[in-house]
């Protein structure tokens, strides 16, 4: 078996990742830097091989190494070495930021799809309108002669029910009562729901 040959300086051997980061976790800075030096390029790598854009590879990167900072305490070695864990961490906020960005995307194309949308159609406004006017005459004929005036006088010439009441010489009670009759009559006709 052939050994390694190394050129230069002897390397260092490798950190021991799960201590340094229950180090991390008691909020050694040190120990931190070291657990950064250690897995930054394959954190990076992780994400470049999801995101593809570089800058944002970097920035997202950057975005894992602050939470393994902050959920470091987090971190049980009874499920998965230190390094998986990190690279899970990475993995899932790569694809955070592939989802928010189709996301983006998506809302972007329906913002887009709404400036599209046809102008306002004023020769179907008028004739809907002209529909709907001769739909409310037409149930406005269903009416007793009293509510059809009722009805008239409250909501067409804008009068108070005591002002119906007067107009129409009829007591009070009784313009409530065919106002109340002659609207829901309306409402049937003209098929309302209450």
């Amino acid at each position: 078996m052939k050994e390694a040959v190394h050129l230069g300086r002897n390397p260092s051997p490798r950190p021991d990742l799960e201590e340094l980061l229950s180090m991390v976790a008691l909020g050694d800075q040190g120990a931190f830097a070291t657990l950064y030096d250690a897995v930054a390029s394959p954190v990076l790598g992780v994400v470049r091989s999801v995101l593809r854009d570089l800058a944002q590879s970097e920035e997202v990167a950057q975005d894992v190494l602050v939470e393994v900072w902050r959920t470091a305490p987090r971190y049980r070695p009874d499920r998965g070495t230190a390094v998986n864990w990190i690279l899970t961490l990475a993995h899932r906020r790569a694809v955070d930021r592939v989802r928010s960005a189709e996301a983006a995307a998506a809302r972007e194309h329906r913002a887009a799809l709404l400036d599209r949308m046809p102008p306002y159609d004023e020769v179907t406004e008028q004739v809907e309108a002209q529909l709907e006017r001769e739909q409310v005459r037409r149930c406005l004929g269903t009416l007793t002669e009293i509510q059809r005036q009722a009805v008239t006088l409250a909501y067409y010439r804008g009068l108070t029910y005591r002002q119906v009441a007067e107009d129409l010489a009829l007591p009070l009670g009784t313009v409530k009562t065919r106002l109340r009759d002659g609207l829901i009559r309306l409402r049937d006709c003209l098929g309302v729901s209450a």
